[in-house]
Order: structure tokens, then C-alpha cells, then sequence
């Protein structure tokens, strides 16, 4: 009998990633996309669903009121809970406020997901919430990796080239991985967070790989807290400053593992991208 997948976000990155990563696998799911700012449509869009995919988009990056991602994700849960889902799978984020001790307290785009996650832990549903790390493309879709004009590339971030750890993730190809492992274990996995991410990596060890792969300089450069924000729209630049702060102190999950994700995709014989595997997908980009 086949199976019903509700996927919000599915014009996005990750739900998208979802959408192709379940037309790829035999899971038998009927793909059904619906629209997060639609009540009737969202509601309609979740009846019969057996299994449920939910990504909420930042406030800043859809430019809606404070708040509205997590009414957003608790608009769905409830849907969901009132339509006897039997499977909610929620890309979800750690509280930097709570983990950082009070010392981040801005990432807000962290903490609301993790808002959404308590919330929907509190219903009467099965879910399983998957963390993505440090998206891949950010470096190159935000060239974040930027090109001088002697042909060399640079990396300026506010902190340490050695002792930042940013968990790298290609979003494209990988939450529907993570999603298509998750969906073959719900019974195992209801309540867990997996992280998902290939591996910790420290800016030099981004910038070593870099060069090694498409075989041009490239050096990190640390920069002032305040030239950093300097860079990044005002609105925004306190939070996106405290979000790369997070992965020095006390770090983007908190220290945690991804050999628990890494283990469940090889059951599925999946594996994540590395950076390198990245690099070699992207080099066009640094011709």
C-alpha cells in the first residue's frame, strides 16, 4: 500500500533535497506538497499523511514578523496531530541561548527551531528531528570564499583558524538522505535528534582541502568581531556574528556526534558529502 508524505518547504533546499531523495528510493510514498502560510491548504495537504517532513524558513530570510516561524511550526504540529500523522520529521537546531549559557543570546534562528522541537515534543505525536549542520553552499552561494584579483581565494570569519569547528552539510543532497534513513526506522527513532553533518572541520582545514582540490591559494583571515559585522546587513549582523561564534563556544551542536547519522545512513548504504566530494562537484566555480 503506498504511503502518504506531506513536505512543507518542498520549493526549498532542504525540502526540496526530501522530495528527490524519496522519488530516488523504493519507499513507495506519494509525494503531496503543501503551503506553510496556508492554513485550509496545510490542513487539507496533511489528511491521510503517514509520514511528515517540516522545515520553517527564519524570519530574515522571508522577511515576515517576529515570530511567525514558530507559529508557523506549531500551526503544523498541531495539523499534523489532529490528522493522526503518524511520522513528523522536523529539521530542527539546538537552543544557542540555552547551550552557550546565556552568552549567544541572539541566534534566533537557532533557538525558534528549537522552540518548535519542545513544542511539538509536547504533543501527542512521533517525531524524529533532524539538525543540519553549516551549509556547503554557503560558501560559494554567499561566496563566502572570495576571489582577489591575483586569483587567490580568502576566507575571513571572526574566529580561530584552529579551534572553530564548523560541521559541514550539503543540504542538496543530503537531508534527503538523513530523511530517507529516518523514514525506514520511525519506530527507532521517535524522539532522537540526529545531527547531520560529514564532520567537524576547523577553517584551516577547510582552506587545506580547498587547496588541495581545485588547486588554488587560498588563505583564512580572522577578523575583528566589529569588521565582521561590518559586512552584514545591520539587522542582521549581531546574529549571524554570534552564529559563527557558536562554533568555537561551546560549539554548533554543542560538541555532539554525527556517528549515530553516519551509521544510519550506511544501514541505508547512503553516506554524507564530505567537503572535498564538494569541492570536486564545484569546481567550475573557482576556474
Amino acid at each position: 500500500m503506498t504511503k502518504l508524505l506531506t513536505v512543507f518547504g518542498a520549493t526549498g533546499v532542504q525540502g526540496g533535497s526530501v522530495i528527490r531523495a524519496v522519488l530516488a528510493d523504493p519507499l513507495g510514498i506519494e509525494v503531496e506538497a503543501a503551503d506553510i502560510d496556508s492554513r485550509p491548504s496545510f490542513a487539507k495537504a496533511v489528511k491521510g499523511t503517514d509520514t511528515l517532513f517540516l522545515v520553517t524558513l527564519p524570519n530574515f530570510v522571508t522577511g515576515a514578523a517576529p515570530g511567525t516561524e514558530i507559529k508557523h511550526g506549531k500551526h503544523v504540529a498541531d495539523a499534523a496531530v489532529a490528522a493522526g500523522v503518524q511520522h513528523l520529521v522536523f529539521s530542527s537546531l539546538i537552543n544557542v541561548t540555552e547551550a552557550s549559557s546565556g552568552r549567544l543570546p541572539l541566534v534566533a534562528h537557532f533557538d525558534r527551531k528549537a522552540n518548535i522541537e519542545k513544542y511539538i515534543r509536547s504533543q501527542d505525536i512521533p517525531a524524529t528531528f533532524i539538525q543540519p549542520g553549516y551549509y556547503m553552499t554557503n560558501f560559494t552561494n554567499l561566496q563566502l570564499l572570495r576571489k582577489g584579483d591575483d586569483g587567490s581565494y580568502t576566507l575571513a570569519g571572526p574566529t580561530n583558524t584552529n579551534t572553530a569547528k564548523l560541521p559541514l552539510f550539503y543540504p542538496d543532497a543530503d537531508m534527503g538522505k538523513y530523511f530517507v534513513a529516518v523514514a525506514r526506522n520511525p519506530e527507532e527513532l521517535r524522539g532522537k535528534q540526529i545531527r547531520a553533518a560529514a564532520d567537524y572541520y576547523t577553517p584551516a582545514q577547510i582552506m587545506a582541502e580547498f587547496q588541495e582540490v581545485t588547486v588554488k591559494t587560498g588563505r583564512y583571515v580572522q577578523l575583528d568581531q566589529d569588521v565582521y559585522r561590518s559586512f552584514i546587513p545591520p539587522p542582521i549582523a549581531q546574529e549571524l556574528l554570534e552564529n559563527e561564534l557558536l562554533c568555537e563556544d561551546p560549539g554548533y551542536f554543542a560538541g555532539g556526534s554525527f556517528a549515530e547519522g553516519h551509521e544510519l545512513l550506511a544501514k541505508v548504504g547512503l553516506a554524507p558529502t564530505t567537503w572535498k566530494d564538494f569541492l570536486r562537484a564545484s569546481k567550475d566555480t573557482f576556474a
